[in-house]
């Protein structure tokens, strides 16, 4: 199930690709709009503006803003960095890939096979859309 902070942060990220000056927007007014927890938010903003998606002015007229355009924000890199490893077991992922304890034969286990193709099918789901795809 995909995490609270997750589908927040994808709520903020659409929030702010629907701006139509891209000036700064303070946390208050977006988690207000999303029906976010404020300190909540705070932490998932951060996180996001430290991986490159948003930049942030301090002072009057200050929040948060894109600083890439929403078709160059790709869903598989905003997903991972918010939930980590798109497959849903570890033997299964591409970038998190750990031997599962309990497996004797990886080739052969219908779990793996099963979940490979689950997260085969969402990650083509994550990099063919942009934040642009469904924010418009």
């Amino acid at each position: 199930m995909l995490s609270k902070k997750t589908k927040y942060g994808i709520k903020a990220l659409t929030f702010l690709a629907r701006q139509e000056d891209q000036t700064p927007v303070a946390i208050a007014d977006i988690a207000k709009s999303e029906n976010i927890s404020v300190k909540f938010l705070e932490s998932i903003l951060l996180l996001l503006r430290h991986s490159g998606f948003l930049g942030a002015k301090k002072g009057k007229g200050g929040g948060y803003y894109l600083i890439k355009d929403p078709k160059d924000i790709n869903m598989a890199k905003v997903y991972r960095i918010l939930e980590g490893p798109i497959a849903l077991l570890p033997c299964a992922s591409h970038n998190f890939y750990e031997k599962c304890d309990d497996c004797k034969d990886e080739v052969a286990c219908a779990v793996r096979k099963l979940m490979t193709e689950v997260r085969d099918n969402t990650l083509k789901i994550l990099e063919n859309n942009s934040l642009a795809d469904i924010a418009f």
